[in-house]
C-alpha cells in the first residue's frame, strides 16, 4: 500500500469500516512509514479534538470544496 492508498483509506480504517485484506495491507505499511503513522495520530487527534460536526451544520458548497480538497491532497516528499 502505498502512502497516498493511506491516507485515502483512514476515515474507513478509524471508524472501523475498512475490509479484512485492506485493513491488513493498512496496518503492514504502518509499521514501516513513521510519515503514515504521524498521519494517523493527526487524524486521530483532530478527531478527540473537534469530534463530529453534524452534517447540517456544514453549507452544501462548503461540504463540495471540503471533499476537493482532500481529494487532491498529497503529502509532501
Amino acid at each position: 500500500m502505498s502512502c497516498q492508498e493511506l491516507t485515502e483509506l483512514v476515515t474507513e480504517y478509524l471508524e472501523g469500516t475498512l475490509p479484512a485484506g485492506d485493513h491488513e495491507r493498512f496496518e503492514q505499511h504502518l509499521e514501516t512509514c513513521p510519515r503514515c503513522q504521524t498521519y494517523l495520530e493527526q487524524m486521530r487527534q483532530t478527531i478527540r479534538m473537534l469530534g463530529r460536526l453534524p452534517a447540517e451544520t456544514i453549507s452544501p458548497e462548503a461540504r463540495g470544496q471540503l471533499r476537493a480538497a482532500f481529494r487532491g491532497w498529497t503529502r509532501p516528499d
